[in-house]
């Protein structure tokens, strides 16, 4: 028999985490961490609507490392061993920010980064990427909430922070080629 895709665990409002924790689907940790899977999605849409070409394929690729950092993120909120308090989430975060803080760098040299405001919308994925980085904001609110808690480490929120620099990098970029 193949395994079923539900386990009627979270019927009664209650999600597990990694370390065992219970917590009610509400709590900070969760909303959270559903703030992270909402961004993940943005990421895959963004992505997906990139147009075809060598232009595109340095962003997508940059789109598919922070969707594989998102998950060592979401990692650490669920309590994972080894991640949580450890240096490990914290080194890979840290060079995921001055990985961004690159690409930031480059999009703006190129002339391509906006400052100031800019009304959200364009071509199909620069949109995409502006939800994105409007999620990618809300998780960032929710992550300072939880490090004030003393819940996360300080890595977090500031990756969260310099992705949606990123992301308003991306998407300034994608609306002017």
């Amino acid at each position: 028999m193949a395994a079923r895709l539900y386990t009627r665990t979270g019927d009664r409002g209650m999600t597990g985490l990694a370390d065992g924790t219970r917590l009610r689907k509400d709590h900070p940790v969760v909303c959270a961490a559903g703030d992270l899977d909402e961004l993940q999605c943005c990421l895959g849409l963004a992505s997906a609507f990139l147009p075809a070409g060598r232009r595109s394929e340095g962003l997508k690729r940059e789109l598919a490392a922070v969707q594989e950092e998102l998950f060592t993120v979401g990692a650490v909120l669920a309590g994972a061993k080894g991640l949580a308090r450890g240096r490990k989430a914290g080194a890979l975060l840290a060079r995921g920010v001055s990985r961004l803080e690159r690409g930031i760098d480059s999009l703006a040299a190129g002339g391509r980064a906006a400052r100031g405001f800019v009304l959200p919308g364009g071509p199909v994925p620069a949109s995409f990427l502006h939800l994105a980085r409007a999620v990618c904001r809300r998780a960032e609110r929710a992550a300072v909430r939880l490090g004030r808690a003393g819940r996360i480490p300080p890595p977090v929120p500031a990756y969260l922070n310099r992705l949606s620099d990123y992301l308003f990098a991306a998407a300034c970029a994608v609306s002017k080629t």
